[in-house]
C-alpha cells in the first residue's frame, strides 16, 4: 500500500475519535467555550516547537517537527485557513450539539463530493477506474444515511442543524482543496502549516468566546470536561498524519478526502456504544457500504 493511502487511514482513525470527543464536549455544553479551549490546546502543545525552531541552527534535530520561518504573505496564507477551517467548525459544533452523531456524521462525510468536484476542476485530479468505483460507493453510502435519519425525526429539508452542517460541510470541502494548495504547490511543511494554523485560530476564536464570556448575546453556561483537550490531541494527529499524505506526489485530495471520512465508522460504533443512540440495524447497511467503497480506494 502507498505510504499516503497508509497516512489516510491513520488520519481517518483519529479523525473518528476527535469527532467522538468532539460529541462528547458539546453535549449539553456550550458550544464556543469548548471550540476556544480546544484550540487553545493545539496552539499550545505548538508553540514549544516554533520558538524552538527559530532558535535551532539545525532543523533536523525536529525533523518532521520543524516549523519553517516564514514571510508576511505566507503568515496571510496560514491565518486565511484558519479562518476557513473556524467557520467550518462555528457551523459543525452548533450543529452537532443537536443531532445524534451517527446523524450528523454522515452529513459531515458528504465532504468528498464536493472535494472531488473542486478538485476536477480546479486540480486537474484524474482518480483511476477502482478509486472511481470507491468514491461512488462511498458517496451512495453516505447517501443513504438520510433514510436512518427519518426514522429518528429528522426530516433533512426542513430541519436547519442538518443545513448548518451541510454549510460546515461545503466550507471542510474548500479547506481540504486550499491545504493541496498550500502543501504541494505552495511549498508549506506538515508542521509549519499546522503550527500556525493553531495558533491562527485561537486568534479567530477570541473575539467570539470573550462574546460569550461578558454575555453579550443569550448563551448557555459551560462545564469543563477533560475531553475538550482531547479534542485537540485527535485532530492533530489525524491532521499532521494528513499532511504529511499531503505532501507525496502522488497524492490526490479526491482520494485522501473519502478515506478521512471512513472515521464514520468509529463515530457510528461509538454512537450506539457509548451515547446509546438507536436504529443501529438501519444504519449497518450504508456502514457496511461504506467500508467496501474504502476498500476499493486503498486496494489500488
Amino acid at each position: 500500500m502507498a505510504t499516503w493511502l497508509l497516512l489516510g487511514l491513520v488520519s481517518a482513525l483519529f479523525l473518528g475519535f476527535y469527532d467522538v470527543v468532539k460529541k462528547l464536549s458539546v453535549n449539553e455544553n456550550a458550544v464556543l467555550p469548548v471550540l476556544f479551549w480546544s484550540n487553545v490546546t493545539a496552539a499550545v502543545l505548538w508553540l514549544p516547537m516554533i520558538v524552538y525552531s527559530t532558535r535551532t541552527a539545525d532543523p533536523s534535530l525536529l525533523g518532521l517537527l520543524y516549523v519553517d520561518p516564514l514571510d508576511s504573505g505566507q503568515h496571510l496564507q496560514l491565518f486565511l485557513k484558519a479562518c476557513i477551517v473556524g467557520s467550518s467548525w462555528i457551523c459543525s459544533y452548533f450543529a452537532l450539539k443537536h443531532l445524534p452523531v451517527s446523524i450528523a456524521g454522515p452529513i459531515r462525510a458528504t465532504s468528498p463530493f464536493w472535494t472531488l468536484l473542486g478538485a476536477l476542476v480546479l486540480l486537474s485530479e484524474r482518480p483511476s477506474g477502482m478509486q472511481w468505483a470507491g468514491i461512488a460507493v462511498t458517496l451512495i453510502c453516505f447517501a443513504w444515511f438520510s433514510l436512518a435519519g427519518r426514522k429518528e425525526g429528522i426530516h433533512f429539508r426542513s430541519n436547519h442543524w442538518v443545513w448548518l452542517m451541510v454549510l460546515a460541510t461545503l466550507i471542510g470541502a474548500g479547506s481540504g482543496l486550499y491545504d493541496k494548495f498550500l502543501l504541494a504547490h505552495a511549498g508549506f511543511s506538515a508542521a509549519t502549516v499546522q503550527a500556525w494554523f493553531s495558533v491562527y485560530l485561537v486568534l479567530f476564536m477570541t473575539p467570539l468566546y470573550l462574546g460569550w464570556k461578558f454575555r453579550l448575546w443569550e448563551r448557555k453556561d459551560f462545564e469543563w470536561r477533560w475531553t475538550i483537550p482531547a479534542i485537540a490531541v485527535c485532530l492533530l494527529i489525524a491532521d499532521f498524519a494528513y499532511f504529511l499524505a499531503l505532501k507525496e506526489p502522488e497524492a490526490l485530495v479526491s482520494v485522501l478526502s473519502p478515506i478521512r471520512r471512513g472515521s464514520v465508522l468509529i463515530v457510528f460504533s461509538s454512537g450506539f456504544l457509548l451515547l446509546g443512540e438507536v436504529n443501529f440495524r438501519h444504519k449497518i447497511g450504508p456502514l457496511i457500504g461504506i467500508l467496501c467503497g474504502i476498500l476499493l480506494i486503498v486496494s489500488t
